[in-house]
């Protein structure tokens, strides 16, 4: 056998032994680090924590930092016998960015995005709050209960970071590190790694339904809550047992409340844009209709597509029928602009635009293009019925526009009912719909006193009273420890621009291009408008809200792609 130091292990280190150890050429060895130095490696065992007697480990070793020689092979980690160079700083990366300071009093939202957006190599040791035994976690059951509330929180419209930062949370809480979610919109996965020279575990989970239901959602955020928090000991089994009851909770709202809350939805939207007492009780009841069309056909299977389609047709038969019997002077407009209130998919359009200004690309253009085919199928619906009431003779006026009132208190009870009902059909907590209300009633009043006192454009009034909600909604979430979508979903329906999606349908309809492709342009860029005020909103109260423990106001870090570099 070879002595040790002979040409058999004379070969070169590879560039990863070297890199931590060794200074770069041309730069002198550092000064060696007295015996009262506290030891900044990361590969020391923390404070409190023996080594193994059977590694060859030392108390003493183990408080210095220094690891003990013997003939045995060392690890590729160890610094050479000869070497006297001091690690650097843990955590710290080269650039000189300062460590931020994690501590268990700020929510579990504001510190797993800190962490997300931090290199593997960066992030601070996972510490397990949660009870495991003597042989570690149970590594695949951990990863498939996190992947099962990961489906969740997306099936119920989550935020791809949110649901990135909800699945970090749960396997940290295990004790697992090195951990890396993944979220598209129908594909979660998540990869573990024990260390460098260990295979990963990879497990993925397809989303294959989608359910609005913000109560579920609150159960879910409560349940991740449980698992983060020191004080409580919530184990493997605990938490399937809690999940499954989520998963089969009932509904705080029977379905014939979810019909009365679209009939209400739609008859508050008719009275913004100008209506009256009985164009209320007609757009409600073309909303009702819609409503019951639409789960008919998603009884028999048809695809959400034609659902919308069908929900459509109803208000917009009901707006050409008053047209043709020419019944008082009721406005058919708000009639078929109410329906489309009840339809427009807000939820899902700031769901996709909040992904991709965080930066999930690919979740944020499934999103919009999801978006897009709900938008469709409204069009459509809409484009059907008129034209055939036009065939029919029907009378639709293109130039009744937006009918300003000197009932501010009546429109601002309108805008409430609105964000009520839409709470409603949101299938939210109960405790809940009283904020999301008085926050739609606050965006309706900022958004007329900016647009009806002011002369402000109304794409700048939405993009201001968005923010608004989503500020708001950001800070009931943190008050209440939970998802900010169900105090900012609801708030934004009274912004939505329904009545300049009914104009350029009917100009579109009427052969009048430009003008219908206006509107529509109108409408689209409101939306926009209101999806990025939301976002914008919610960061500024991030910005605004310090993490406990954070240094110099160090916070979650912007995205790796900034300025287009």
């Amino acid at each position: 056998m070879a002595e040790p130091g002979g040409p058999e292990d004379q070969k070169p280190q590879s560039d990863e032994a070297r890199s931590a150890f060794a200074p770069p050429a041309g730069v002198g060895q550092p000064a060696a680090p007295s015996e009262d130095d506290s030891p900044t490696s990361e590969f020391a065992l923390p404070a409190g924590v023996q080594p193994d007697p059977s590694q060859g480990g030392s108390a003493s070793g183990s408080a210095t930092g220094n690891f003990p020689h013997s003939d045995t092979l060392s690890s590729a980690f160890a610094p050479p016998r000869s070497s006297s160079a001091q690690s650097p700083p843990a955590f710290t990366p080269a650039q000189g960015i300062p460590m931020i300071r994690l501590t268990k009093e700020a929510p579990w939202q504001d510190r797993m995005r800190t962490m997300l957006r931090m290199p593997v190599t960066e992030r601070p040791a996972a510490e397990s709050v949660q009870r495991t035994d003597d042989s570690g976690p149970a590594v695949p059951r951990v990863l498939d209960l996190t992947l099962r509330i990961g489906e969740l929180l997306l099936a119920g419209g989550e935020g791809a970071e949110d649901v990135e930062a909800a699945m970090f949370a749960v396997t940290r809480s295990y004790g697992l590190d090195r951990c890396e979610p993944t979220v598209t919109f129908t594909l979660l996965s998540i990869s573990h790694q024990p260390s460098l020279v260990d295979d990963p575990v990879t497990a993925s989970r397809t989303v294959r339904r989608r359910g609005t239901d913000y109560n579920r959602l609150a159960a879910v955020f409560r349940l991740i809550d449980d698992i983060t928090a020191e004080d409580e000991e919530v184990s493997l089994e605990e938490a399937y047992r809690r999940l499954a009851e989520i998963r089969r909770n009932r509904h705080p709202f029977p379905g014939w409340a979810l019909t009365a809350a679209a009939g209400l939805l739609a008859g508050a939207a008719s009275v913004l844009v100008g209506g009256g007492f009985l164009v209320f009780f007609v757009a409600a009841a073309g909303a009702m209709l819609g409503d019951r069309l639409a789960w008919l056909c998603a009884g028999r299977g048809l695809p959400e597509f034609y659902q919308f389609t069908a929900a459509a047709m109803p208000p917009a038969a009901l707006g050409v029928a008053l047209t043709l019997t020419h019944w008082g002077d009721l406005r058919p407009s708000a009639v078929i602009t109410g329906g489309l209130f009840a339809l427009l998919p807000g939820r899902a359009l700031v769901a996709g635009v909040q992904d991709g200004l965080t930066g999930y690309y690919i979740t944020a253009a499934a999103r919009l293009l999801e978006v897009m085919y709900f938008f469709i199928g409204i069009v459509v619906g809409v484009l059907v019925v008129i034209y055939l009431g036009l065939q029919l003779g029907a009378q639709l006026n293109p130039e009744e526009r937006f009918v300003a009132h000197d009932e501010p208190v009546l429109q601002i009870v309108a805008s409430m009912a609105l964000s009520l009902a839409f709470a409603i059909l949101l299938q939210q907590e109960r405790s809940t719909v009283l904020a999301v209300t008085l926050n739609g009633g606050v965006a309706w009043i900022i958004y007329g006193a900016m647009a009806r006192t002011g002369d402000i454009s109304p794409v700048a009034a939405t993009a201001v009273a968005a923010g608004l909600v989503g500020l708001f909604g950001q800070l009931f979430s943190r008050y209440r420890y939970t998802s900010s979508l169900p105090f900012i979903t609801a708030a934004i329906g009274p912004l939505l621009p329904g009545s300049a999606t009914y104009f350029g349908l009917l100009g579109v309809a009427q052969g009048e291009l430009d003008r219908g492709l206006a509107s529509l342009s109108t409408a689209v860029a409101t939306a926009l408008a209101i999806a990025i005020g939301v976002n914008l909103g919610s960061e500024i109260s991030r910005l605004f809200m310090r993490v406990p423990g954070a240094v110099d106001g160090a916070n979650r870090r912007a995205a790796k792609r900034t300025r287009g570099f």
